[in-house]
């Protein structure tokens, strides 16, 4: 199905988000969540690796299940 179909259907093309980790130097790691064009939906600072990845996963987690809720309301709204 080409973009110009989806689109005359009212469907939006989906979008990738990804957690980006960051060694810093004296602070730790950085955390990122990212959609395809760079654009960051949240970020923040840990100690250690593995609370970074944690941190990030569970705020791509959680973005996710908000835009899940958010269409899922929206359709029930219209029946």
């Amino acid at each position: 199905m080409r973009l110009r179909d989806r689109q005359e259907q009212g469907t939006k093309p989906v979008g990738m988000f990804e957690v980006i980790l960051t060694r810093r130097k004296r602070f730790g790691w950085r955390w990122q969540v990212c959609d395809q064009s760079g654009k960051i939906f949240a970020d923040g600072f840990e100690r250690t690796r593995p609370s970074a990845k944690y941190h990030g996963e569970r705020a791509l987690f959680f973005l996710l299940s908000q835009a899940y809720l958010r269409n899922r309301s929206a359709a029930s709204s219209e029946d």
